[in-house]
């Protein structure tokens, strides 16, 4: 039975039940699903389904909404909804029980991520995981057919949105719960409230429904038998993996595998794409379609042709439904357990499963699940999560370098440690024999569990020794978190599936010793006549004219960046570019052997103006659209390549710093997010009383000796704000020894010698415990974050960094940027071309593609930091997390190169260790050390023949 719900306007969520519960910042404090779903235990499962129509809202409250009729083939009215804001909807229901809920969408353009919405019942959150519903985009390769470079080598299909009306139930998107959540409604009036947080969808409707279980396999085969449905004969449908006719992600692309003899098509030497999934495809909620013809009504087994050569301890979880059903309940949790090389997986082992299916078409879909172990991992993440709180109490007490003499009496100052480390370690005991009797064998996954356990045993039966164990108990809870992010991880790459009738004999070609021993030799042979360095097509000798480009990342990067130059690039220029993958470290030698190339990559800001000092880089302000071109910019992105009246570069990235804070450690502690170094300094007393730290940005020596050292970006945000400048009279001399250079240079230091901040250390490890409640680093970090900690998901957030105090009373947040650029060499033959090159890579629509492209390749943790403005704009970051980013952008400034600039951050970091560490006056130190920079700079101006 359905009944349609009708809106309600006279009854509606108020404005304060809405503010109470977007309050994000109480977020840590909310229950999770399983406390929820234990509450109402034993609620009742009504069976009517209540359909509220997303154009009947109650209440909007934001911009971007708009009724939209007959959409893309959906009849009636649907509802746009942007990336933020609100909508409600008001119904009755008649029954009281447990609900689950589902959206019927459709996602129309936007950054290309999953859409991310939030739940909120009668103006509250009903439990943490609400907050993070996702409903996935649809993606499929752009050409049906494979294309070849000019080498005989397939090309990556690129992925493009295919988007279509979905119905989807919301469910958990880290995956720890297998089924979609119930929500419980009494009986009366109730509001709906989906809160945009990223990319905007259309929606026809919601409902509230019952999900029906499936049957299990024996009841399904008596089933059969009452329906008379016969095996068939004689049919075998192979379908390649490759083939998939959708996806959830664009990282979901068909791979090439040629580790195998097993894979079709197959070759030893040339790449083929002849396989889809592997390490990709790991994240719980992924899924894969593929389009099956059956050619006659009746019963078949399948098997997947498939490697599993992952994960090992546990085994890779997949859900498989055929038309948007899953068959029979065995199909909700097929494992994939672990072995080197390809294998045939044949459902239901030795006593193949009989699946019915219709003649006609037919869509199979195989989703990643946590499956048999999504409780366990969630157990961890808890377990975790409260042992890092004890962390915190324990620190708060003894500090990071306790007294080994000393007795804190944790036991009785801590009163709730004995009793959280005993419940704790039998957690831990029980999920590791858990886990060995799902896997069926002992393994690294299970021996840290026993070991945190046991650390616990031993700290319980010895409290006095707790402050001693301090160091490997962290070291411990820090593998504790790598292993949730690696179990939760279930990849598995698949070639072929198989739909045969139950009396033909799946296909086992290329698995034999035979073929393996055949693999191995020719491969060997080939590797003797291919060129590795080359990407893509190769221009041929005779070519009009082509460029050759030298790029210093991974073969992922370069790969997606030779893909696109062929499409976009020589396609509608006419120019050939031979992109080769170098070790950037060559590119000064082979400049002067005359075997560089025409445009490099990717390369430090430093470089760019000292190649320009030698003749050695090309001026860009020579063409006459450069002006046209440098605006995509921030100004301060163009100042680190500025040099006397050029510019000797252009822009790729650039990065900067923003203040990462842990939500719920600054509640406990009763602390605000400061605004400025004053609020820092208040801040400081409290965190330093309760043994914990605040991060600046590290204070190290260069990764890879003769390594240019840029200056300390803290140094600089705080010169910024006091108004100095590195430099002065155009770069001839440093600017360090005025009075602001002095005075910030002892503002800077005081921070190590009165607050004894550290210098070195890791920001993500001692956020993620909570150790460093709050620190300044790299924008970037937020990728990190993301992916390295789901345990702290929502309980953290980034904000401008604190600034200083003007005369006006207003706040200057100035900070340095970084970032790397490309570069034209100026002994490029062709420089046209190569300008047409470096304008096509920096414009607003490559930037935005690669972008795209890296974060579908490798994930949220690849978010690409591009310089390019309109392109930031259009990357798939959080609207809240966005607005800060920007919100900072407003105050970056630019680093300038100068002749002798490199000695600026190298003696800078001079003279702050002989000050911190050698504990000499800072006004000494900074004076003793610009000396040496204002020598370097007049000897060097000297040199390239600049007037003194």
């Amino acid at each position: 039975m359905s009944v349609r719900a009708v809106a309600n306007p006279s009854k509606t969520s108020t404005d304060e039940q809405l503010e109470s519960g977007s309050d994000t910042s109480a977020l840590f404090n909310e229950r999770k699903y399983a406390q929820y779903i234990s509450e109402h235990e034993g609620a009742a499962r009504p069976g009517k389904e209540i359909v509220l129509e997303a154009a009947d809202y109650s209440r909007l409250d934001g911009a971007g909404f708009e009724k939209i009729d007959q959409y893309e083939g959906m009849d009636g009215t649907s509802l746009l909804t942007g990336e933020s804001g609100k909508a409600d909807w008001t119904f009755e229901v008649e029954e009281a029980g447990l609900y689950n809920l589902s959206l019927l969408y459709y996602p129309i353009e936007g950054k290309s991520s999953a859409v991310e919405r939030a739940l909120w019942i009668d103006g509250e959150r009903p439990f943490r995981e609400a907050a993070f519903l996702q409903f996935d985009r649809i993606w499929d390769n752009q050409k049906q057919q494979i294309v070849q470079d000019n080498q005989g080598n397939d090309l990556r299909p690129k992925q493009i949105e295919k988007p279509r009306w979905s119905e989807k139930a919301f469910q958990d998107s880290d995956g720890y719960e297998n089924e979609p959540f119930l929500f419980y409604f009494s009986r009366g009036t109730h509001t709906i409230t989906l809160e945009s947080t990223r990319e905007p969808m259309v929606i026809k409707q919601l409902k509230l429904y019952q999900q029906a279980a499936p049957l299990p396999y024996d009841q399904m085969l008596k089933q059969y038998d009452a329906d008379d449905i016969k095996e068939t004969e004689g049919q075998m449908i192979a379908i390649e993996g490759e083939a998939s006719s959708a996806k959830s992600s664009p990282t979901l692309y068909p791979l090439s595998e040629r580790s195998s003899a097993a894979v079709y098509p197959y070759s030893a030497s040339k790449i083929k794409i002849n396989t889809i999934g592997g390490f990709n495809w790991r994240l719980p909620g992924q899924w894969m379609e593929w389009e099956i013809d059956v050619p006659k009504t009746g019963l078949y087994k399948m098997a997947f042709k498939s490697q599993q050569n992952f994960v090992r301890g546990i085994y890779s979880t997949r859900k498989l439904t055929i038309d948007g059903e899953v068959p029979f309940k065995e199909m909700e949790k097929i494992a994939f357990r672990y072995k080197s090389g390809y294998r045939l997986d044949v459902m239901g082992g030795k006593d193949p499963y009989l699946f019915k299916l219709e003649q006609g078409k037919h869509t199979l879909r195989l989703e990643v699940s946590l499956g048999e172990f999504a409780s366990l991992i969630r157990e961890v993440e808890e377990s975790l999560y409260n042992l890092n709180e004890m962390y915190r109490k324990i620190l708060m007490i003894t500090g990071t370098k306790p007294d080994e003499f000393r007795d804190y009496q944790l036991d009785k100052k801590v009163p709730d440690l004995l009793s959280v480390f005993g419940a704790e370690s039998e957690r831990l005991k029980a999920i590791a024999a858990q886990l060995v009797e799902l896997s069926g064998q002992s393994s690294d996954q299970e021996a840290l569990l026993k070991t945190m356990a046991l650390q616990l045993d031993e700290m319980i039966k010895e409290p006095d020794t707790v402050p001693r164990r301090l160091t490997a108990y962290k070291t411990n809870t820090g593998g504790l978190g790598t292993w949730v992010q690696q179990a939760r991880q279930q990849p598995l790459e698949i070639d072929t599936i198989y739909v045969t009738s139950p009396d033909k004999k799946f296909p086992k070609k290329g698995m034999g010793f035979g073929a393996k021993l055949k693999h191995e030799a020719t491969t060997f042979v080939s590797s003797f006549f291919t060129d590795y360095n080359q990407i893509g097509n190769v221009a041929e000798d005779d070519a009009d004219r082509s460029i050759t480009v030298w790029i210093g990342s991974g073969r992922d990067q370069a790969n997606t960046m030779k893909a696109m130059i062929d499409e976009t690039f020589t396609s509608v220029t006419g120019i050939n570019v031979n992109l080769k993958l170098v070790n950037m470290g060559t590119l000064l030698p082979a400049t002067l052997a005359g075997q560089g190339p025409d445009v490099a990559m990717q390369i430090d800001n430093d470089i760019p103006v000292n190649f320009a000092m030698r003749n050695a880089s090309a001026d860009l302000t020579q063409f006459a659209d450069f002006a046209e071109v440098k605006d995509q910019f921030r100004p301060s992105a163009i100042v680190p390549y500025s040099y006397e009246d050029g510019v000797f570069a252009l822009p790729e990235t650039q990065t900067f710093n923003m203040l990462f804070y842990r939500k719920d450690v600054l509640s406990e502690l009763g602390l605000e997010v400061p605004q400025t170094w004053d609020d820092v300094s208040n801040l400081l007393a409290v965190l330093s009383k309760n043994h914990m730290q605040f991060g600046l940005p590290v204070v190290a020596q260069a990764a890879v000796q003769g390594q240019n050292i840029p200056p300390n970006s803290m140094y600089a945000a705080l010169l910024f704000q006091n108004g100095g400048s590195f430099y002065r009279d155009g770069g001839k001399e440093s600017d360090l020894d005025s009075r602001v250079g002095i005075e910030t240079f002892k503002q800077w230091t005081e921070f190590y010698t009165d607050y004894k901040l550290e210098r070195e250390y890791d920001f993500a490890n001692r956020f993620r415990t909570g150790q460093m409640p709050i620190g300044i680093a790299d924008y970037t970090t937020y990728n990190q974050l993301s992916v390295f900690a789901p345990e702290i998901r929502g309980m953290w957030g980034f904000a401008p960094i604190p600034g200083t105090v003007q005369k006006d009373g207003t706040v200057n947040r100035e900070v340095p940027s970084g970032g790397s650029a490309v570069i034209m060499l100026n002994k490029a033959e062709d420089k046209d071309a190569a300008w047409q090159f470096m304008k096509w890579w920096t414009s607003d629509a490559t930037q935005t593609v690669f972008g795209r492209e890296m974060e579908g390749l490798m994930g949220a943790a690849a978010r690409y930091p591009t310089a390019n403005i309109k392109a930031l704009d259009s990357l798939p970051w959080p609207v809240a997390d966005y607005e800060n980013l920007k919100a900072q952008f407003e105050w970056v400034q630019g680093m300038p190169e100068v002749p002798g600039g490199y000695f600026t951050g190298r003696h800078l970091f001079n003279a702050f260790y002989k000050t911190v560490v050698g504990q000499v006056e800072a006004r000494e130190s900074i004076m003793d050390y610009v000396q040496y920079m204002q020598d370097e700079i007049r000897t060097k101006r000297k040199e390239f023949g600049l007037p003194q």
